[in-house]
């Protein structure tokens, strides 16, 4: 395989924090000078791809060392109790959540010939560990979830099919968890993560 006609992935601001904090750390245990620190955290918020951040830390990486978890004041917000969307229904039209709002513990999205636009960059947890069931018949959705939330994602589809673009399922270590299980007939979802200004057709027949 030509290796020069690999898809460069780009750098997130949840992966340009994480790098940041593992330089700090470096820099605590004695392993970077301040003035190193100082010339790589400059070069971190600088870098647009994943491969500029890990020469950054190549040389003072711990193997087998955890990532570090998000700071409190990104991480995804969680408040418990009572309250929050429990069922998002779309037929033959359209279910939007976008801004700031809140999903209950379980939820429910079912969209029959007809669609979902659900975006998750401001929503309020309910639960450390949340789960949202999206069910697509003859219809289908849009997710877009945050770069520092955890998301697991599992799929069913039958003359159909659902596309999922998450990366990596767990950036936050410790951090609230977010499952997703997608069932779709003559339909699909998409999840995906990171900001998106257009999404994809709302309704689908077959993929």
């Amino acid at each position: 395989m030509d290796d020069s006609r690999a898809p460069v992935l780009r750098a997130s601001d949840a992966e340009r924090e994480r790098t940041a904090e593992a330089l700090r750390h470096a820099a605590g245990d004695g392993r970077l000078t301040i003035e190193e620190l100082d010339e790589r955290l400059s070069s971190v918020y600088k870098a647009q791809t994943r491969a500029e951040l890990e020469r950054l830390v190549a040389d003072i990486a711990v193997p087998g060392a955890p990532a570090a978890p998000l700071a409190p004041e990104r991480r995804v917000p969680v408040r418990r109790g009572e309250g929050g969307a429990r069922w998002i229904v779309a037929i033959m039209g359209g279910g939007d959540r976008k801004g700031r709002w809140r999903l209950a513990p379980r939820a429910t999205v079912l969209n029959v010939m007809g669609g979902s636009d659900l975006e998750l960059d401001h929503v309020e947890l309910s639960d450390e560990r949340s789960e949202l069931r999206v069910y697509a018949i003859m219809g289908g959705a849009n997710i877009r979830v945050p770069e520092g939330m955890n998301v697991e994602v599992s799929e069913f589809a039958f003359m159909g099919g659902n596309e999922i673009d998450i990366g990596d399922s767990r950036p936050d270590p410790g951090g609230p968890v977010l499952r997703v299980r997608l069932f779709s007939l003559m339909g699909g979802t998409d999840v995906k993560r990171g900001r998106g200004e257009e999404h994809g057709p709302r309704h689908r027949l077959h993929r």
